[in-house]
């Protein structure tokens, strides 16, 4: 699952070639599975259409179906999932908007599948969207994404993943975004250390590649600051944390790296403070939703916890933060942070469908070419210029800022920005060369 990063090995040489040699269709086959190439100028094969897209904002373009599969129903970040779809539509709707990308509108709507966040249903939907789509615009949770990541690099199926485990790094088909659970928590544990004297970290987490590498970063900065660290690994459900919480109490360590969901975050939070606990937690980014303010736990998360996050909250000054909230609006939705997500993770996928789009081959392989070739990625200031360089391998892949919030009632989405552009000794030194999780042994 963890192979080298190797789509950069097409992208020179590819991309020359298929400038030269596309010679297809616009719009390919009439129906989103058929493969064709016809007399046009881009060449297509699956899950684009001369046909413009249901309810096309330009009935003149084509268009290019994307598939979605998140958490909608019964999974930990249920209450999330809807919201990343949100984010995304909006992203796209902009898109179209614009006119579209090389003559086509793009469609993220047709093929939304709930997958439950359990990697037996990720593979289930996937594979029955497969023959319909180009990529997929949202793949959620690392455990899922794993379940069908050796099928996307085999057949050429690019996928903008909703989450950040670095596990991404080295995935060819993955285009990821931010900052890696890892380099999150090592930019904490340097913050705590630096700003509170913290002599000791415990990182409180899911088991997996979302909780453990949070947890490997915690653990490799501990070490780098010569603090003391302890592992508490934790199950999905409100009524499953109480050995976490015990833990927690007591051992009584500085700095709690949490790496949750929000429900069982705020779980943890509450609990430990009212049991006694007084020192910090830092939560990776899936762990803040807006609701927890109205949660029995508000006022222990005001007072005890931060959100370690990839890029700036909902409501800060950037131009891709503008045009987000602008979308947000115009589609009546709630200020959210996991809007945000969904807007944010898809300007990769914008990116490589452009590049395409130029080199003249929306096929399933000259996206993939595309997205390898990339060397940066306009997030439109959402994050640091040079973030997107998927061309020069993982280390220069790899995003080491991470933006620093607390609990704000006053904010739109309930936080706002303490520490602006956290990059600590210990991830600005780390050279990623394999998933964190799997270099550390926890």
């Amino acid at each position: 699952m963890s192979s080298t990063r190797t789509r950069r090995r097409v992208a020179a040489a590819g991309m020359a070639g298929l400038a030269v040699f596309a010679a297809g269709c616009r719009g390919g086959g009439e129906d989103p599975a058929d493969g064709g190439s016809g007399d046009g100028d881009i060449t297509t094969d699956v899950g684009v259409t001369s046909e413009a897209c249901p309810d096309a904002v330009n009935p003149d373009n084509g268009c290019i179906y994307l598939g979605t599969l998140s958490d909608l129903t019964v999974g930990p970040f249920a209450p999330a999932g809807p919201v990343i779809v949100a984010g995304q539509e909006a992203f796209w709707q902009r898109v179209n908007e614009a006119g579209g990308i090389g003559g086509y509108d793009i469609d993220v709507t047709e093929y939304v599948r709930d997958n439950q966040y359990n990697p037996q249903v990720t593979n289930q939907v996937y594979q029955e969207i497969k023959p319909d789509i180009l990529a997929l615009a949202q793949t959620l949770g690392s455990p899922p994404t794993a379940a069908i990541v050796e099928d996307l690099e085999a057949e050429n199926i690019v996928a903008a993943p909703a989450g950040w485990t670095s596990l991404y790094l080295f995935q060819d088909a993955i285009i990821e975004s931010g900052p890696t659970y890892c380099a999150e928590a090592m930019n904490g544990v340097d913050y705590a250390v630096e700003t509170d004297g913290a002599q000791s970290v415990m990182a409180v987490h899911y088991a997996g590649d979302y909780g453990g590498d949070a947890a490997a970063g915690a653990s490799i900065a501990a070490e780098a600051n010569g603090i003391d660290f302890a592992n508490v690994e934790t199950t999905a459900g409100t009524d499953n944390q109480a050995s976490a919480i015990a833990a927690i109490v007591e051992q009584q360590p500085d700095v709690v790296v949490v790496s949750t969901g929000p429900a069982d975050m705020a779980t943890i939070v509450g609990q430990s403070v009212a049991a006694g606990f007084t020192g910090t937690f830092l939560g990776s980014s899936p762990t803040w939703n807006v609701a927890l303010l109205q949660s029995p736990a508000a006022p222990a998360l005001q007072a005890a916890y931060q959100l370690l996050g990839p890029w700036a909250p909902f409501d800060s000054d950037t131009p891709g933060h503008q045009a987000m909230r602008d979308a947000a609006e115009a589609a009546g939705a709630t200020p959210n942070e996991f809007f945000l997500a969904g807007w944010a993770w898809s300007y990769p996928l914008k990116a490589a469908l452009e590049a395409a789009a130029e080199n003249g081959d929306l096929t399933r392989e000259g996206l993939y070419s595309a997205a390898s070739g990339l060397s940066s990625v306009d997030y439109e200031g959402i994050l640091p210029d040079g973030s997107g360089d998927y061309a020069d391998g993982a280390d220069s892949a790899a995003v080491r800022v991470t933006q620093l919030s607390s609990p704000d009632p006053s904010a739109s989405t309930g936080i706002s920005v303490t520490e602006a552009d956290l990059a600590g000794p210990t991830a600005e030194g780390y050279e990623f060369t394999e998933p964190c999780y799997e270099a550390v042994d926890l």
